[in-house]
């Protein structure tokens, strides 16, 4: 009897053996096919444009003119167009417009999205749900439709060619989309929590502030980081609604200051884009784990 049964198990065993030599020799290059050469594909495509973009930036008139020559490097670099860009242009003061605008209007937004996500998905009360799915519907309104009411608005409120006039508009297309992401993650975190601190005495704002929002964490600054790259992108409100040069925001100020009629500007146009891009790059490199952690907890239910 044993003889009969350790032959099947011989060559059980040597059948595995088998099968696991096959995936050894066929696992290398089917990574590359499935997991290596996408990824490099992807990452070409991603970085390529922030590449082309020092490329230009470094290059000197002659070079950036010029019909021959290898366009995908330096020959003699140059910074003579970040001077220009920092020390003849309205630059500095873009950056600081878009800072202030942004950090600004990220912050109203978000303690709005906190308010309504909480009292949404929270307190349970009729209608709830219908109220989270017309935010969300907010969201999908284009720009372009709603910043012609918001101009007339602007307009009776006096606040045009103002950084209040940015300020107080990116909210409307900010708030909806953080509510979404934060039902989504206040969705995750269990109402025992809660029912236990109403049982000791505790009122709805103690709960917000001293059980919910420490839990969120990682939702907040997911929905910050999402809001502070919209309104550090935006591009339709402040190109209506500013026209001096010294309130302007970086992605307004870089075309419309440095393209005079048919003449691109293309080695400040490059730096400019190159400087404008590194803050949001920062923040995404600091924040990157806390970001995906809050996205993947607003959708996994």
């Amino acid at each position: 009897m044993s003889g009969v049964s350790d032959e099947p198990n011989k060559v059980g065993k040597g059948g595995r053996d088998d099968v696991v030599g096959m995936d050894f020799l066929q696992s290398l290059p089917r990574r590359w096919v499935t997991t290596y050469i996408p990824l490099l594909i992807f990452v070409f495509v991603l970085l390529f444009p922030f590449y082309w973009m020092v490329v230009t930036s470094l290059k000197p008139n002659e070079e950036l003119l010029s019909r021959g020559g290898n366009p995908f490097w330096v020959i003699k670099p140059t910074l003579a167009h970040f001077h220009k860009l920092l020390f003849n242009t309205a630059y500095p003061e873009w950056l600081w417009n878009t800072i202030v605008v942004s950090v600004v209007a990220t912050a109203i937004s978000l303690a709005a999205s906190v308010l309504a996500a909480y009292a949404i998905e929270r307190l349970r009360f009729s209608g709830a749900r219908p109220a989270g799915v017309a935010i969300f519907l907010a969201y999908l309104v284009p720009p372009s439709i709603l910043f012609i009411p918001l101009a007339a608005i602007v307009f009776k409120l006096g606040l045009f060619d103002t950084r209040w006039a940015l300020i107080l508009t990116y909210p409307t297309f900010l708030i909806p989309f953080c509510t979404w992401l934060l039902m989504g993650y206040f969705r995750s975190i269990p109402y025992e929590l809660e029912e236990c601190a109403l049982i000791d005495g505790a009122s709805r704002w103690q709960i917000l502030i001293k059980i919910v929002l420490p839990l969120a964490v990682p939702g907040l600054i997911s929905a910050g980081i999402f809001a502070f790259t919209l309104s550090w992108n935006e591009f339709i409100y402040a190109l209506t609604f500013v026209s001096s040069s010294e309130v302007k925001t970086v992605p307004v100020g870089v075309v419309t200051e440095l393209v005079e009629g048919d003449v691109y500007h293309w080695g400040s146009l490059m730096a400019g884009a190159l400087l404008g891009s590194l803050p949001v790059a920062f923040a995404y490199s600091f924040f990157v784990e806390h970001y995906v952690s809050g996205m993947t907890g607003s959708v996994k239910e």
